[in-house]
């Protein structure tokens, strides 16, 4: 078998292998980045304003989002309005290199890497993992509930806008994402995360409860609670929090992605299509960065702008 760490066709170019071997692992990051940074400052000086706007017109990661800014300001506020109880986060459209990879085990290759030893947020969840393990380094009782709503770019490439249907057609390169997370030390019989993953739940519908009154309905909600055979016991516990009515299914968890055995998601529906737009879950990844096996997180996203994109005019 070759080694899937071994150059193949991104290496065309290079004298040989061990050139490859000398950027990629041995070059002191410093001087990588300032070799990268002088390639890409020679690299502009060729482009010219005709390359530059036929690129702006064509290229999925440039073109601005098809909603208006005042509407998509409108759901944040209404959002942010319905996470009163979290503490609202703006976060830098930067977080370190590796980010999701190192952490979620996603491919570096879906991620728009960056220089400085950068790449652009793809997911806040991982970027405020980072941050509830910092401030519990500094104070680790705390119990932290953050939330934001930022831009962010995914490069795994979607089909042409003329190939795409149904809730695909809205589907982009960026798009706003609202977030929530809970951090802290586990209590007794999972308290935290039972508690944490219902006031993430609760928070959301509260949050489409705004959107409807912004214009922007949302019908037939459904939620899904899905754990490991582990941890299923705490799925009642979770379920009693929601309110009577709610369609709720439970189901087995079997995505290696939610570390810690827990998964939630809230579909609505839209014309025949019944889609989940917002997914939640419990994670190891402040246990793991601040090396105590007691921090549980828990966190949960909505693509934001999928609802007054699906849901209401502009």
């Amino acid at each position: 078998m070759s080694d899937p760490s071994s150059p193949g066709w991104q290496a065309h170019g290079l004298p040989d292998a061990s050139a490859f071997a000398a950027l990629a692992r041995e070059m002191p990051a410093s001087s990588l980045w300032s070799l990268l940074l002088a390639v890409l400052e020679q690299r502009a000086k060729t482009r010219g304003l005709p390359e530059l706007l036929r690129q702006w017109e064509n290229d999925d990661f440039t073109t601005p989002a098809p909603i208006d800014q005042r509407t998509l300001m409108r759901v944040d506020r209404r959002l942010l309005e319905a996470a009163a109880d979290f503490e609202a986060v703006e976060l830098s459209p930067l977080t370190p290199l590796g980010t999701c990879s190192a952490m979620a085990l996603a491919s570096q290759n879906k991620i728009v890497s960056a220089l400085r030893g950068t790449e652009v947020v793809s997911d806040p969840t991982n970027a405020l993992a980072l941050e509830c393990a910092r401030r519990l380094r500094l104070t680790p009782e705390a119990v932290l509930r953050l939330a934001t709503s930022q831009r962010v770019v995914r490069a795994q490439r979607l089909p042409p806008l003329a190939q795409r249907s149904g809730p695909m057609l809205h589907f982009r390169q960026h798009f706003r994402m609202f977030v929530l997370c809970t951090a802290g030390r586990e209590v007794k019989d999972h308290g935290l995360v039972v508690s944490a993953l219902s006031e993430h739940i609760l928070t959301h519908l509260r949050g489409l409860d705004l959107l409807a009154e912004e214009g922007f309905p949302t019908s037939d909600r459904a939620l899904r609670l899905l754990a490991t055979k582990e941890r299923a016991p705490l799925l009642d516990r979770i379920a009693a929090h929601c309110p009577s009515g709610l369609r709720i299914e439970k189901d087995l968890l079997t995505h290696s992605y939610y570390s810690s055995g827990l998964r939630f998601l809230i579909s609505v529906r839209k014309d025949d299509f019944e889609m989940p737009i917002i997914d939640g879950g419990a994670f190891d990844w402040v246990s793991r960065l601040s090396a105590n096996r007691r921090h549980i997180f828990v966190a949960s996203g909505l693509g934001s702008q999928l609802i007054p994109a699906m849901f209401g005019s502009q």
